[in-house]
């Protein structure tokens, strides 16, 4: 009996050894590695996303696009990223694109930036400092050889306003028509908008206008690129300083990358590339300014509306 219990034992155990050890005819072989000819693995392609920046319309977009390219660039060197320039035709159309989070980092005009504070779309990041001054002016412009001296003497004229809420290009000038007891449209024979300031200086140079008020930083950027304009056009009036059109991101942005931003366009000044950069734009360099800089403003659009 012992011997009976023994062999099955031993039976038993074969059986388990051999069938252990025999190929599976399932099992498949996944692949083969060749150890000497090994090559390196392919990086994985992730799609960067692009810094996305909105510059406001105060020029052409011909204009923005040439003026703008060596900062957008140095960003990009800055970043490691592609940059996207954005633009829009109208300034409320950019203060739109900044409050959707649809742009990283925008250029906007001084009287955008207060509607974008208001309906709380925007921050204050930096703002350019031009010729020393971190303020700009409107100018009041006509044909060189006009016989007017000021705002009264456009009375029945064609006006060029710029943008419907630009500071300068049509706030101020309003603001002026007002102070004579009139609103615009009872004042001038004619208006229109031109959506920048280039070119409404181009129409009271070519007389399709017999006046217009620009901001002054793209007036003497326009006349320094292209002296001849100085024989065409003459300034009859200046304002009163004002803030100058800052930087802004939205509220949306991420705080890291709003840190990193300002981090860089603050020290653009302290290398070549940044500084032939800022150049390109007619600016010193970026400095932190405070919102109050802009309360005079405030002042005087609240002026505007309640005469409206």
């Amino acid at each position: 009996m012992a011997k009976k219990r023994f062999f099955l034992l031993f039976l038993f155990l074969l059986i388990l050894f051999t069938s252990g050890c025999s190929p599976r005819q399932s099992q498949q072989v996944a692949g083969y590695i060749d150890l000497e000819n090994l090559q390196p693995l392919e990086p994985i392609k992730q799609e960067v996303t692009p810094l996305r920046v909105a510059v406001a319309s105060v020029v052409s977009p011909q204009g923005t696009v040439q003026s703008y390219e060596p900062l957008l660039k140095y960003l990009e060197t800055k970043f490691n990223r592609p940059v996207e320039l954005i633009q829009r035709r109208t300034y409320l159309e950019t203060n739109e694109l900044i409050a959707d989070g649809k742009v990283d980092l925008a250029f906007v005009c001084t009287s955008a930036y207060i509607e974008g504070i208001n309906n709380s779309e925007m921050e204050l990041l930096v703002a350019p400092q031009v010729n020393g001054e971190t303020v700009y002016y409107s100018l009041l412009i006509v044909p060189a050889d006009s016989s007017a001296q000021s705002m009264a003497d456009l009375q029945h004229k064609v006006f060029a306003f710029t943008d419907p809420i630009s500071l300068s290009g049509r706030m101020y000038p309003t603001y002026l028509v007002q102070g004579l007891g009139f609103s615009p449209e009872n004042f001038f024979s004619k208006t229109f908008f031109t959506y920048n300031h280039d070119e409404a200086i181009r129409a009271v140079a070519n007389k399709l206008a017999d006046g217009a008020a620009v901001d002054s930083l793209v007036y003497e950027y326009a006349i320094a690129r292209d002296p001849s304009l100085a024989k065409k056009v003459r300034v009859i009036h200046r304002s009163p300083p004002f803030g100058i059109p800052p930087v802004v991101v939205s509220l949306k942005l991420d705080p890291n990358l709003k840190q990193e931003l300002q981090k860089v366009l603050l020290s653009m000044h302290d290398s070549a590339e940044g500084r032939i950069a800022l150049k390109s734009i007619g600016v010193d360099k970026f400095v932190i300014l405070d919102d109050h800089a802009y309360d005079d403003i405030r002042v005087l659009l609240s002026d505007v509306e309640k005469i409206k």
